[in-house]
């Protein structure tokens, strides 16, 4: 039962832990039937204890109200009211919380799409406020390994050896993130009725966690090496291991391989792009590398080494109009322009070297 605290107006937290509890047991599902995924779930719930922090600190009292029955004035002063909450939640933030402009905006998605379960599925017409809610979007540079650096991490034995156990577990699961092009969480729940033999050859069936789309893969024979070198160890396909100490391990890897050439890393806030520093220097490319960066390899290199999109796009379950996967068609090519201008210059100094020799008849 939904509370109101005065005629025409509704607890908004009230609201919120109805549609937290709808979420966890299935009432409310996506368009297409599913399940909301249980780390989307955790996205409402960090939203809400921060909406909580910031209405005590600040003592801002959130609320809403039916908009049935409110003349012209009163229509302008509850969008004035949003704007006043919207002000103030983003200073917040930014300024007290120093989130960057992409946490903003996931925030304000969400807040966004709580307005539309109480008006659409509760049928409370509260207006169509939530479009005062500007939600901030950032464009975070995509860091992936070149072919060259996945190839050395692959065949290089000498470096492999020259790492200790938890970082050759670390490379293995790595380089084999960095082929199959799947996310982090389908990676960790891999077992061996995800690998599928024909003709003597290896494949990767799974269905994706996030996506539910089907992938069927070859695996080439270093990737069937690093499955078959923990049969039998681990109830799953690869090492377990939390994503924290990946992404740490990983750091340390690409630092042992010697990339550690200074890369700047800059986040946006209300728009305005600024440098993070880092204590001690710049960044360094080994300091970009994470878990993100296996699926965003692996989609890249196939798309460098010209694999066809659609086929591209059949194995990492992007779909056909995802503007992410056209990030990775434009990064891919950069490279490919990049490999073109050095044949350019190639030939512009073969053209140099060599004089024209004149034929004459005798």
């Amino acid at each position: 039962m939904i509370t109101k605290t005065s005629n025409q107006t509704l607890d908004f937290f009230q609201l919120y832990d109805k549609l937290l509890s709808d979420l966890h047991t299935g009432r409310k599902r996506l368009p297409n039937g599913n399940l909301y995924r249980e780390d989307t779930i955790k996205t409402y719930v960090y939203v809400r204890k921060n909406l909580a922090d910031f209405c005590v600190e600040k003592k801002f009292e959130l609320r809403f109200r039916k908009i049935k029955g409110l003349n012209h004035r009163q229509l302008i002063i509850e969008r004035n009211y949003w704007r006043k909450f919207y002000r103030k939640f983003t200073d917040y933030m930014h300024n007290t919380r120093q989130h960057h402009d992409n946490y903003v905006g996931s925030h304000m998605k969400t807040i966004r799409a709580f307005f539309n379960y109480v008006k659409n599925e509760l049928l409370i017409d509260i207006g169509d406020f939530q479009k005062v809610l500007y939600v901030y979007k950032e464009e975070i540079p995509v860091i992936v390994l070149t072919p060259e650096q996945l190839h050395f991490l692959i065949y290089n034995k000498d470096f492999e050896e020259s790492l200790p156990g938890r970082l050759k577990r670390t490379k293995d699961t790595f380089v084999f993130g960095c082929t199959i092009a799947l996310r982090f969480s389908d990676i960790m729940n891999l077992s061996k009725a995800n690998i599928l033999m024909a003709n003597n050859k290896y494949y990767l069936s799974v269905r994706s966690k996030k996506t539910k789309t089907y992938t069927q893969v070859k695996l080439p024979d270093y990737a069937v090496e690093i499955i078959n070198k923990y049969k039998g160890d681990y109830p799953t396909l690869l090492p377990k291991i939390s994503k924290f100490n990946l992404n740490k391990y990983i750091k340390e890897m690409i630092e042992k391989a010697g990339w550690v050439e200074p890369i700047g890393k800059y986040r946006e806030k209300r728009g305005v792009m600024k440098e993070i520093k880092k204590e001690g220097g710049k960044f360094r490319f080994c300091d970009h590398v994470s878990s993100h960066t296996m699926r965003r390899t692996a989609i890249t290199t196939m798309l460098t080494l010209e694999v066809p999109e659609h086929i591209v796009r059949s194995i990492s379950g992007h779909s056909p109009m995802s503007k992410e996967f056209f990030r990775y068609v434009a990064i891919a090519q950069i490279y490919k322009d990049r490999e073109i201008d050095k044949m350019h210059e190639k030939l512009k100094i073969a053209g140099r070297l060599s004089e024209p020799v004149l034929l004459q008849s005798a």
